[in-house]
């Protein structure tokens, strides 16, 4: 899964989700096996036409006192010649320099550590002290594309163009980074990974890697759906069958849309499918079309995704509808925006009422050709923090949670406010954000992200699981925890818009003997001791009103009685 990749997705070759083929070897053999074994398997096994091949090694570094790879250049060279194919040399240097200086009659080809250098940290300087690094050798295979100047002058291997996809690339792991520079490994490692998809695209020799049997099937069911065919809507049959594609394994793996780490790059990748297809006038109702053809792809070697398939198109479904809701107003306060700049203010207004990721609103006015400000990333930044400082002083001298005072009772609706808070996304789902609230005396105030109307049945429902855990009587504690670990890796929720110094305190609500706590929230307190105290008097939970807030945004208020 790259999500770095998600807005190439669109083109003729880019993926966020692909099956990664590779080989390691951890000092046991090395260039001299390497190349030539895969230079076999591309060849003799895959079928590829060796004069479509080209490849690319590390041209070395003067600053760093590491050599030009020419070891693996002349072994690429006697491979070619077996197969009557000449191998002339070319030195590029940065892709900038490959753009204006072409390829000539080429076949190898030298790059800097931008391209032709790996490490964690990225090229030769940016390796980290005391980490491997090394040069590459990647391969490539000419589709024939023909060369857009858009992209540059003059093509090369690792042109953007199109024409050259890279199907392979070879790591040789030879060096560890030290206070002083690099020094030689005592064993060279190689790491080697070939992409699937790209390897099947080049095996069919098509243009398209969207044509090979992963990925054709769901074109088919998306041309199916909308009545309208792949030629004509390119793009958006693309990025919907890759996305739903990834969003498909992330739900077998446990991920859920939500609004943080994985959740959020998976909530991402739905959404932008949603909004493709909308495109296609397809406007509800097709997940749950498009995920059984992906299941049944990959039932052989992935049984898990079709044993899950209704779980997964469940968690799929649950988003779209959620997003659906507010997708309409959205794209209408958007096409308002014709002939105009699109400014940090209205990107904002889109995140924050319309539940737009700021990416997509960006991506879409690329789409039609509206022109962003210059400083709308600064201001949509200002004005998230203005938020997040609205937020912590909403109620001015208040304790933090909009409690108004601490006496025992409004102790109590604070406790109850976390019970129900942790109840309503037990009941409609993690994407329930608590958005602002207010308690006094007679009553708790709370507003969470909904996109609609809460029923009766599940009005009924949180009461019903407040009150349970009144009844089980948990035990309220507090401990702190820096910020980032109790985000993170203990999953402590938070206020929608708030910021947190280093270390923060995190209440829990558990009850004896149970493996985790029902409630486990950032909050200054302060809270009864046991949440028994919240029903003493035969008091119950009740909900008195549920009503929206403002777009995207509902309100409850509560009381115990």
């Amino acid at each position: 899964m790259r999500a770095q990749d998600i807005e190439e997705v669109g083109d003729n070759r880019h993926t966020t989700f692909f099956e990664m083929l590779g080989n390691w070897s951890l000092g046991d053999y090395f260039k001299q096996e390497q190349i030539p074994w895969l230079f076999e398997f591309l060849t003799d096994v895959v079928g590829l036409d060796p004069a479509r091949l080209y490849v690319t090694c590390y041209i070395g570094n003067k600053e760093f006192d590491i050599p030009k790879d020419t070891e693996a250049a002349e072994l690429w060279t006697e491979l070619f010649a077996k197969k009557d194919i000449e191998a002339e040399k070319v030195d590029i240097g940065s892709e900038a320099d490959g753009c204006k200086k072409g390829m000539g009659k080429g076949r190898i080809f030298f790059y800097d550590g931008k391209k032709n250098w790996w490490s964690r940290g990225g090229d030769e300087a940016s390796t980290l002290v005391g980490d491997p690094g090394g040069p590459d050798t990647e391969v490539f295979y000419d589709l024939g594309i023909p060369h857009d100047i858009k992209w540059g002058a003059s093509c090369h291997p690792n042109c953007d163009c199109g024409r050259f996809i890279e199907i392979g690339n070879s790591v040789f792991m030879a060096y560890k980074r030290t206070d002083k520079g690099f020094e030689a490994l005592p064993k060279p490692n190689v790491d080697f990974g070939g992409g699937l998809e790209r390897l099947a695209q080049a095996a069919i020799h098509d243009q398209d890697m969207f044509k090979i049997s992963l990925l054709k099937p769901i074109l088919g069911k998306l041309e199916e759906i909308s009545g309208k065919n792949y030629e004509s809507h390119t793009e958006s049959m693309r990025v919907i069958a890759d996305h739903l594609r990834a969003a498909t394994f992330l739900a077998v793996d446990g991920v859920t849309p939500s609004n943080k780490e994985q959740g959020y790059v998976m909530r991402r990748l739905v959404r932008r499918a949603i909004r493709f297809a909308f495109e296609l006038g397809v406007e509800q109702n097709f997940l749950e079309q498009v995920v059984p053809v992906i299941a049944d792809l990959y039932k052989d070697d992935f049984p898990e995704v079709a044993e899950q398939g209704e779980k997964v198109v469940a968690i799929l479904v649950k988003e779209e509808k959620i997003f659906r809701q507010t997708l309409h107003k959205g794209i209408s306060e958007f096409n308002k925006l014709a002939g105009k700049q699109l400014s940090g203010e209205t990107a904002f207004k889109l995140y924050d009422t319309y539940g737009f990721p700021v990416e997509l609103t960006y991506e879409e006015a690329f789409k039609q050709d509206i022109p962003v400000a210059k400083t709308a990333n600064q201001e949509f930044e200002k004005l998230m923090q203005e938020q997040r400082k609205r937020s912590q002083t909403a109620s001015k001298g208040a304790f933090k949670g909009g409690l108004g005072g601490h006496t025992m009772q409004h102790k109590k609706y604070h406790t109850a406010t976390h019970l129900m808070y942790q109840a309503l996304r037990d009941v409609l789902g993690d994407h329930v954000i608590q958005r602002g609230s207010n308690i006094t005396e007679e009553r708790l105030r709370f507003d969470f992200s909904q996109p609609e109307k809460m029923t009766p049945e599940q009005i009924k429902k949180v009461e019903a699981i407040v009150n349970e855990q009144i009844d089980t009587d948990l035990k309220v504690s507090f401990k702190e925890y820096p910020t980032k670990v109790a985000i993170e890796k203990k999953g402590a929720l938070g206020q929608f818009g708030d910021r947190y110094g280093e270390v923060v305190k995190v209440y829990s609500m558990q009850a004896d003997g149970a493996d985790k706590p029902y409630s486990f929230e950032i909050c200054g307190g302060p809270h009864v001791d046991h949440t028994g105290q919240l029903g003493e008097g035969g008091k119950r939970f009740k909900i008195t009103k549920e009503e929206s807030s403002s777009a995207g945004i509902r309100r409850i208020k509560a009381v115990l009685q």
